[in-house]
């Protein structure tokens, strides 16, 4: 018979080692302090088998697999589909840079909210291939579409953005450049950022429990929201539906792969720095354990049916590119690896192994820096 669970069982970190007098070992306490878990955190994870994950689902069927995990997807979302709710756009502040028009747009994502962001056109007659543009989280929310394309109109702001391309995208903003190779560009704040915040570090685990008290979700509006801003940038008369990727970086790049499992107006995905295993990641010391920032990335009981790349598969066998740096604090080597074995057998069981781009930069961390820029554009150019 199992002992039952005493109160040191629930209690971790610093208050741990202060209940138990000193009796833990200095290796017990460091793992305690760093990582946030419970101490039965091991059976919790042993538990977790992924019944839904493609190869594992009794669904053979890829396409009625495919129907099945994006349904048990969205059931974890909380948040509604918002089909039927009218994008109503309404451009704003317009400019013309180097080869492209900027303005900037508020539409409607859900019934909920206004939602304003950046759009950029090349010159030319179009149709054009295009970008939905998913910005980063990085703890930093004064800015967030100003991240990814150059803030034209507002100068603070532009020193804001400068410095956070500066220290993550060699000084580029990667809008405007998909934007000058021909790419229309559309780039959104996602909830608390920008026009749509800032709120603070502190504040984000407060906001996600406001959310679920009201029978929602923080990250499930997000997912729901990207999804619904690449129905209408696949929408534009500008742009060639058949040719729409999601591009990000970080929390963007989960949104990105994300984005491609929910809708099908993705054609094709770029996920830097993004992906690894759930139970790889949830150890002493990640990140994701801080709780605060997993708020926006986080779907309650959505890994009783299915791993990380589980999800991301949902959108197999479409194109998608996945970059991690070797050197990456948040995702270590060997949840990366995980993943990427997981992806590539969901693709190889499509015999579709080539449209999926898997890559590890050995000597970067946290980045994505020009040259990994370089490959994605070159990529881009190929499957779209």
């Amino acid at each position: 018979m199992p002992e039952p669970l005493g109160r040191r069982t629930f209690v971790t970190g610093a208050a741990a080692a202060a209940l138990v007098g000193g009796t833990m070992g200095n290796a017990e306490a460091a793992d305690l302090v760093g990582g946030n878990l419970p101490d039965f955190h091991q059976a919790l994870k042993d538990e977790l088998n992924f019944p839904m994950a493609w190869g594992t689902s009794p669904v053979r069927d890829f396409r009625a697999w495919r129907r099945a995990a994006r349904r048990v997807v969205e059931e974890h979302l909380l948040v509604d589909r918002q089909d039927g709710t009218p994008y109503a756009p309404e451009y704003g502040e317009r400019s013309r840079a180097d080869g492209y028009t900027r303005e900037t747009v508020t539409v409607s994502l859900t019934r909920y909210a206004r939602v304003r962001g950046s759009l950029l056109t090349p010159h030319g007659p179009g149709p054009f291939p295009a970008v939905l543009l998913l910005h980063d989280h990085g703890a930093k929310f004064d800015i967030g579409r100003e991240k990814l394309v150059r803030p034209w109109y507002d100068d603070t702001r532009l020193a804001s953005a400068q410095a956070w391309a500066d220290k993550y995208f060699s000084g580029r903003f990667l809008g405007d450049e998909l934007a000058r190779r021909g790419h229309v560009v559309l780039c959104l704040d996602a909830p608390g950022w920008g026009d749509r915040g800032p709120v603070t570090y502190d504040q984000q685990q407060a906001l996600a429990s406001n959310f679920y008290n009201l029978g929602s979700s923080l990250a499930g509006l997000m997912a729901r929201e990207d999804a619904r801003a690449a129905g209408f940038l696949a929408g534009l008369d500008r742009v060639d539906a058949r040719r729409v990727a999601a591009v990000g970086f970080s929390m963007g790049a989960y949104r990105a792969w994300q984005t491609a499992a929910l809708s099908d107006r993705v054609a094709a995905a770029v996920s830097v720095c993004w992906m690894t295993g759930l139970k790889e990641m949830m150890v002493p010391g990640n990140n994701t354990l801080r709780g605060q920032s997993s708020y926006y990335m986080l779907h309650p009981g959505l890994a009783r049916h299915l791993d990380i790349p589980d999800v991301a598969s949902i959108a197999a066998p479409r194109p998608m590119l996945f970059f991690n740096g070797g050197l990456d604090p948040l995702f270590p080597a060997d949840g990366v690896r995980v993943a990427y074995d997981k992806l590539r057998a969901v693709w190889r069981s499509r015999h579709a192994e080539e449209r999926l781009h898997l890559k590890t930069w050995p000597d970067l961390g946290h980045v994505f820096v020009d040259r990994m820029q370089d490959e994605v554009f070159t990529w881009l150019d190929a499957v779209l």
